[in-house]
């Protein structure tokens, strides 16, 4: 059976984002690149989803929508029920900032700028007075282990630290869904490790529901569910025996 429409259903939770036959396709005429071939998929509140498949095969893609970054060339994209491909440009917007997160592999720091600074940014974006913002920032600091680390900037940071100052600034703002980008691609075993024990910790804690792009299989198995990807198509998606018991 085809895995795209083997899809897998939870009663237990609510959906909190639905994709319906969403295609994308970029260019026209000969030169079109259809890069989502009509995608089913139901995410549920508090999944941790690990989306994999090879370079090209619509992962990307499907995440750029995910992020309200995107909006798909036909089918419907629906957050929390809500239409997103007829919002605006500013609605869309207002999507991300309210109720998602973003965490990349190159992490996306400023460079001349504090930890704390960094995860104060989106916290600003939202109007938050200064003294709330740096108490949120420094509790998501140390949400992360980096009481401490407040005032260093990126260049006195290893790699783990400032993925976990760039996960601390996707959580500032209590999103509801957590987009990471190959999270652990520049970091080395160790820190990879400590990374997705966090992510982990993070999901079934406070609940944040997280879609994970990753090439790497053994980061893939801290996910509760794993969705593969092949030619725009969702070719499987299966869930954690164990997590769904």
């Amino acid at each position: 059976m085809n895995g795209q429409n083997n899809l897998m259903t939870y009663p237990q939770k609510q959906p909190l984002i639905e994709l319906k036959e969403v295609t994308k396709v970029y260019g026209e005429g000969q030169a079109a690149l259809q890069a989502l071939r009509g995608i089913n998929l139901t995410i549920y509140e508090g999944d941790f989803v690990a989306i994999m498949g090879p370079s090209g095969c619509g992962k990307s893609t499907c995440m750029n929508m995910l992020g309200c970054l995107d909006t798909p060339t036909s089918g419907r994209y629906l957050f929390r029920g809500v239409e997103i491909g007829s919002l605006s440009r500013n609605e869309r917007a207002l999507i991300r900032r309210h109720y998602l997160g973003f965490v990349f592999q190159g992490f996306n720091l400023l460079s001349r700028t504090s930890a704390l600074e960094n995860v104060e940014l989106p916290l600003l974006y939202r109007g938050i007075p200064h003294l709330q913002r740096q108490k949120l920032a420094r509790e998501a600091l140390d949400a992360v282990g980096l009481t401490g680390w407040e005032h260093h900037t990126p260049s006195e940071l290893s790699g783990g630290q400032q993925q976990r100052v760039a996960i601390a600034r996707a959580i500032a703002t209590s999103p509801m869904v957590l987009l990471a980008d190959e999270p652990t691609g520049n970091l080395d075993s160790i820190r990879s490790k400590e990374i997705m024990e966090l992510l982990a910790s993070l999901n079934a804690e406070r609940g944040i529901t997280i879609m994970m792009v990753t090439h790497e299989q053994d980061m893939a198995e801290y996910a509760t569910r794993t969705v593969r990807f092949r030619d725009g198509l969702i070719a499987s998606d299966s869930r954690d025996v164990e997590v769904a018991q």
